[in-house]
């Protein structure tokens, strides 16, 4: 999220900040959309159908501060907050609740590749993430099938330019910063989330 997004994320925290009932998480449609479906116009992400386990991992990193710390993550520092805010396992576990109640819907196409090659660079991938980007949780390998795409571009390329996994206290982050160093240049990481595009 970036520029208005911002503004947005300020907007939402400041309405429903500290002060907010702890049940009252309307706050994160402000910017992932009504239905927690993601909203392309200020590049946030679709959040309904994560995995719960995964939801809450996430927000945990955020509030701990092994996510959204490095000074090229603009998205991760307006998130961080919203972890912060979460104070602890039972807030989060009711936020998470709160998302998971959504119903997802398939995310629109956005990122073109070549999904044939897509596929030989994803056999890297599919050892974690599953033969069909089911994911795997005794792996803690979130599903990546009817994912945003842009947002698993995005992510990808964070992993690795450092922006995301750098934390020594982040074992899985270190671990996918080290597959995503195998793609050489940014086409070929458009052509793994082309093919990944076709699981869905």
């Amino acid at each position: 999220m970036k520029g208005s997004a911002f503004g947005l994320a300020a907007l939402a925290l400041a309405t429903f900040g500290a002060g907010a009932a702890d049940s009252d998480f309307s706050y994160c449609t402000t910017c992932h959309g009504a239905q927690a479906n993601g909203n392309p116009a200020i590049r946030a992400p679709k959040l309904a159908g994560m995995e719960e386990w995964y939801l809450s991992r996430q927000l945990q990193a955020f509030r701990s501060g092994t996510r959204g710390v490095h000074p090229d993550d603009a998205p991760g520092h307006e998130m961080q907050p919203v972890g912060v805010r979460l104070k602890d396992e039972a807030t989060t576990a009711k936020a998470v609740a709160y998302i998971r109640a959504f119903e997802p819907k398939m995310p629109p196409v956005t990122v073109t590749g070549d999904a044939e090659r897509g596929k030989e660079l994803y056999s890297t991938c599919q050892s974690c993430h599953g033969v069909r980007g089911e994911g795997d949780r005794s792996l803690s390998a979130p599903a990546l099938s009817a994912r945003t795409d842009w947002y698993l571009v995005t992510q990808i390329k964070n992993y690795k330019n450092g922006v995301r996994g750098a934390s020594d206290e982040d074992t899985l982050g270190t671990q996918m910063r080290a597959i995503a160093a195998t793609l050489p240049d940014d086409q070929s990481i458009n052509d793994v989330v082309a093919y990944i595009n076709t699981l869905r």
